[in-house]
């Protein structure tokens, strides 16, 4: 696509809005035209740049969420009907936030990258449908180590075979809301997926009191609540005498961030459809 990919973040005034607002700002190939926030948010009406620690202003301030505070990024349509100033909306949010940011990509005909977790079946739905009218990927984790990640576990799973325990454990700051992390439950799938097994009956949240012997189809997840932990995913492969770990540890969000503008350029004149990470990143 000719020219900058114009981006629309929102959940600006969060750790990782901050951090996209300034990476973007940062990019050359890429334009600020909007930083959103919910109602009532302490950051309303100041200057995306300014909130983001980047020492000067860049002219965008945080507007609310509500679809008419996007409605301004809408321009005149031409004979082609094409007519959203945003290409793309990025999303780290909560559920409704995100469900909220679908409704208003579909009304702008503007791309989106979701990286909130947490969602229930119905706003999964939702993204399905979504995606038959515009161009989306939603991703748990958006970092190029962690998507190399779901592929290696994928591939261990098949390889070590039924003889291998399989356990996931996850770290995260004592602030996030869902647990187990969408990064967990993405590498519990890709395992289960490689196995042949339904996650959803062979999955054991966490241990306690005398569950017995552990069988063999179980699929361990836990999560770790503690601290400033960004992210941390730990898998182990199991067996006598033997075993495997894949770890991936996060310093900072801005693989995250990076990822998920990495994604929006992608996505930017894309035809409507659900993509993924591993589609941005060619793995």
């Amino acid at each position: 696509m000719a020219g900058k990919t114009r981006i629309a973040v929102s959940g600006a005034a969060g750790r990782m809005g901050r951090r996209l607002v300034a990476l973007t700002l940062e990019d050359p190939e890429l334009e600020l035209v909007a930083a959103l926030e919910a109602h009532g948010n302490s950051a309303l009406g100041q200057d995306a740049a300014v909130l983001a620690g980047l020492g000067r202003e860049c002219g965008v301030k945080l507007a609310e969420r509500p679809f008419d505070s996007l409605r301004s990024l809408k321009a005149p349509s031409n004979a082609e009907g094409l007519g959203a100033k945003a290409d793309c909306i990025v999303d780290f949010s909560a559920p409704a936030g995100a469900t909220e940011r679908l409704g208003e990509a579909v009304e702008l005909g503007a791309a989106l990258v979701c990286g909130t977790t947490g969602l229930d079946e119905k706003q999964k739905a939702a993204f399905a449908a979504a995606a038959k009218k515009i161009p989306l990927i939603l991703a748990p984790n958006m970092s190029v180590g962690a998507n190399l990640l779901f592929r290696l576990t994928g591939e261990a799973a098949r390889a070590l075979g039924a003889g291998y325990d399989i356990e996931v454990i996850e770290a995260h700051h004592h602030n996030k809301a869902d647990a187990p992390s969408g990064t967990a439950l993405r590498l519990a799938e890709a395992a289960a997926d490689a196995r042949g097994l339904n996650l959803k009956e062979h999955a054991v949240h966490g241990r306690s009191g005398r569950p017995g012997a552990r069988r063999r189809d179980e699929i361990g997840i836990h999560a770790v609540r503690a601290g400033d932990i960004i992210g941390e995913h730990t898998v182990i492969f199991a067996a006598a005498g033997e075993r495997v770990e894949l770890v991936h540890r996060v310093g900072s969000r801005d693989g995250f961030c990076a990822g998920a503008l990495r994604a929006a350029k992608f996505l930017a004149g894309k035809p409507p459809g659900a993509y993924t990470m591993a589609q941005v990143l060619g793995l």
